[in-house]
């Protein structure tokens, strides 16, 4: 289990140095099975990523119990929600990247102006509705966003990503920092160019087989 800790801890240093977060900023996890208890591993609550330890990191049950000497994440539930809602999810990034946050205080989508838009899953992300923090109602609103979606906006809050794996979720947060940026200064200029439903449609067929095939 320490091994698993310490991943995620490096993960979670990698969000920093990438500038995804800053501080104590944002949260982290990933699913486990400690000695056969279905759950995942979670960043503790306000504690800065270059000061962790794999002590520090808490392990929670899916029926949301935790084990270890510090407290999660308030955004525990978000994360133990989304994990019981979806079997794809090995890994839940939350940030509060500039870009991301600055569209996300506008709570508004970011529509097809480019088509890697369609790598989250669907035709735009989504913004969740506003909840306070570490709340049931923000979990809710989480869910809703990011249905049949790798990541969504959190209105008045950040971003939020899931991946197979923390590789892929680290991924995920990038790229959607990446086209936030984008789009927010293609809107300096003017009202971007929107790709129309059918190209969308045909980019979406074709991310369908994106990637390299699996090794044998």
């Amino acid at each position: 289990m320490d091994e698993s800790c310490q991943r995620l801890i490096d993960s979670a240093r990698r969000m920093n140095a990438a500038g995804l977060n800053r501080g104590a900023a944002g949260n982290l996890s990933v699913r486990v099975d400690d000695r056969g208890l279905a759950g995942f591993l979670i960043t503790p609550t306000g504690m800065a990523y270059d000061r962790l330890e794999p002590a520090d990191i808490v392990f929670m049950s899916l029926d949301g119990r935790c084990r270890g000497r510090r407290a999660p994440s308030s955004e525990w539930r978000f994360h133990r929600d989304l994990y019981v809602a979806r079997a794809d999810a090995g890994a839940v990034l939350h940030a509060h990247s500039p870009f991301a946050t600055s569209l996300a205080c506008l709570r508004r989508p970011i529509p097809a102006f480019h088509y890697m838009i369609a790598r989250f899953g669907g035709d735009s992300v989504r913004c969740a509705e506003y909840a306070t923090f570490g709340t049931q109602a923000l979990s809710d609103a989480v869910l809703t966003a990011i249905d049949e979606r790798h990541g969504c906006l959190l209105a008045n809050h950040g971003m939020l990503t899931i991946g197979r794996d923390l590789s892929q979720a680290f991924d995920f947060g990038i790229e959607l920092e990446s086209l936030c940026e984008q789009y927010w200064r293609a809107c300096q200029i003017g009202a971007p160019i929107l790709l129309d439903a059918v190209e969308m449609a045909t980019v979406l067929d074709k991310f369908a087989g994106y990637g390299q095939p699996p090794t044998t």
